[in-house]
Order: structure tokens, then C-alpha cells, then sequence
């Protein structure tokens, strides 16, 4: 398990175990984190996962396909550390990261 912290604009912190493996959108939407509806399953086909990665592990996601740049394209207050969290795949080099949600997602 890798603990993961989801933060809402507010600065409401709420930690959670992820399994390696599944997206931080998968952990979030287990968990019931608010600000992450995941509309789409996690088929990158919406921005409903859009969060801001915590600058000091935004090199540990992985670089960014076209199509999540596409969606983002459709996202309120994208900022130069947004990502889709459906696209992140949970590691263990992943431990501690902090993501918040846009205010645009309460």
C-alpha cells in the first residue's frame, strides 16, 4: 500500500492507502474523495479526475499522453502541474504524494 493525500481547494487533507498499480483516480473514488467524480470510468474521455499534483513528485507520474492533454484542454483551472488522475498509475515512489482538487470540482 502506498499512502496517498488527497486535498480539496480548501486545504481539507484526506489521506488514503493505494494499492500499486490502480490510478490515484481508482483509489479516490474507492475512497470517496470528494472533488473526484471519474464520470468516465477512467477512460481519459472527460476532466472529471483533474487534479494538481504536488510539484516535488509531478517527474514521478509520467509524462503526459495527447489524449490526456486533450481533456485537460476542457478543464477549469489547469495549471502547469494538472494531470488527469486516472492517468496516474499508483508506485510505490508515489508515497506521500499530495493532490488537490480544483475549487472548479466542489
Amino acid at each position: 500500500m502506498v499512502k496517498i493525500i488527497y486535498a480539496d481547494h480548501s486545504g481539507t487533507e484526506r489521506e488514503v492507502d493505494a494499492n500499486i498499480g490502480e490510478s490515484v483516480m481508482e483509489a479516490a473514488v474507492r475512497n470517496n474523495i470528494p472533488g473526484i467524480d471519474a464520470d468516465c470510468g477512467g477512460a481519459c474521455a472527460c476532466a472529471t479526475c483533474h487534479v494538481y499534483v504536488d510539484p516535488e513528485f509531478l517527474p514521478k507520474t509520467g509524462e503526459q499522453e495527447a489524449m490526456e492533454q486533450s481533456m485537460l484542454d476542457f478543464a477549469d483551472g489547469v495549471q502547469e502541474n494538472s494531470r488527469l488522475s486516472c492517468q496516474i498509475s499508483v508506485s510505490a515512489e508515489l508515497e506521500g504524494m499530495k493532490v488537490t482538487t480544483p475549487e472548479s470540482q466542489h
